[in-house]
């Protein structure tokens, strides 16, 4: 299969690399030209998981993983293309791919935050009715970090992707490609659905908020060792309690793949199956700088995805109390005014839908 890989961050890196694995034919697309003439120059990615550490030839006519500068032709003739990007990158994205895409093409987004209506706005805005499909699940595929220009190192693969399609009436052309490249997609109701289980929102602003005291301080914290005690466990059990909350409302059935089974050593095997919290702690590689009013757990999971999930909990009128404090809170901490620029239902244009009415957008599209 032909797939496209959008974007040079951790999660693209390991996505080109496992994907070529794969015996697909993948096609890496990065924005940066210096680093992407860096990395063609290189000549391979270096991957390190627990099958040890390979090299993958790139960018060479005839191998599985090339390169490529130009948006267009990485668009070309993709079946699905994997944007495996943070989705503060998405609205300037969406403006690009959106005269680009075209029938039968699957545009997968692990996770979306509900990119997926950013992308499927983008394109009526541009007057592109293709009919595309978006998907999108609760995380990335990868435990990943890069090393350096050429090297990635993946601390684990993910086993269960609950993902969904916008529109929903398109998943079943949808599911027949994302299951050659990920068969551990698991199907679910709709894209909506799948922002909802985005666990980005729900495990970082209790941590980088609660941890304010230590990030500043220490020069790197690891948030997911050191970081995770009791009482930070207990606001993000009550947290996602919200999140599963304001999906039972919207009539989204179980499983809802609470964030306590990520933690577990029995029940339901969470979405990097079982042992992915050590495998994550043990790698040593989340142990960083995080800048309070830079970093991507304030300006992506917070901003962008605490708002969502306020927002939508105001709609279905689901009270969010933990997800609201943590949100002002982060608003004094951060300086941004996070639910204005957030991406709610509001911002969305989608607030003053009905509860059948939303139910016909998400099946039918725009």
């Amino acid at each position: 299969m032909n797939i496209s890989v959008i974007g040079g961050g951790h999660g693209c890196y390991a996505a080109a690399i496992e994907l070529a694995e794969k015996g697909h034919s993948v096609r890496l697309w990065r924005r940066d030209s210096a680093a992407l003439e860096k990395l063609q120059g290189l000549g391979h990615l270096v991957v390190r998981d627990f099958r040890g550490e390979r090299q993958l030839s790139l960018g060479q006519p005839g191998n599985a993983l090339t390169l490529t500068a130009d948006l267009a032709q990485a668009v070309a003739d993709a079946q699905l293309l994997v944007i495996a990007l943070p989705s503060t990158s998405h609205e300037a994205l969406a403006s690009e791919l959106a005269p680009l895409l075209r029938d039968g093409q699957v545009v997968f987004l692990p996770p979306g935050t509900f990119g997926s209506m950013v992308f499927a706005q983008a394109m009526a805005k541009v007057g592109n009715r293709s009919q595309v499909a978006f998907a999108e699940t609760g995380t990335l595929p990868y435990l990943a970090r890069k090393h350096g220009d050429n090297q990635v190192v993946i601390s684990g693969y993910a086993t269960r992707l609950p993902t969904g399609v916008f529109p929903s009436r398109l998943s079943e052309s949808a599911f027949a490609v994302l299951r050659e490249a990920y068969p551990s997609v698991e199907p679910i109701e709709d894209a909506l659905s799948g922002a909802l289980m985005n666990a980005g929102p729900i495990i970082h602003p209790p941590l980088i908020l609660m941890n304010a005291g230590p990030l500043e301080h220490f020069e790197t914290w690891d948030i997911h060792n050191e970081g995770t005690v009791p009482s930070i466990r207990r606001v993000t059990n009550a947290l996602d309690a919200e999140r599963i909350a304001v999906r039972e409302a919207l009539g989204y059935g179980a499983p809802h793949f609470p964030l306590a089974d990520h933690y577990a050593t029995d029940g339901d095997e969470w979405m990097y199956g079982r042992g992915a919290h050590g495998k994550l702690t043990d790698s040593g590689d989340w142990r960083e700088d995080i800048d309070l009013q830079k970093h991507r757990y304030m300006l992506e999971d917070t901003r962008l995805g605490l708002s969502f999930l306020v927002s939508v909990g105001r709609w279905a009128s689901v009270p969010t109390p933990v997800a609201q404090g943590l949100l002002s809170l982060a608003t004094v901490v951060s300086g941004i005014d996070l639910y204005a620029q957030g991406r709610t239902l509001e911002n969305l244009g989608l607030d003053q839908l009905s509860r059948s009415e939303m139910a016909q957008c998400l099946n039918q599209g725009l």
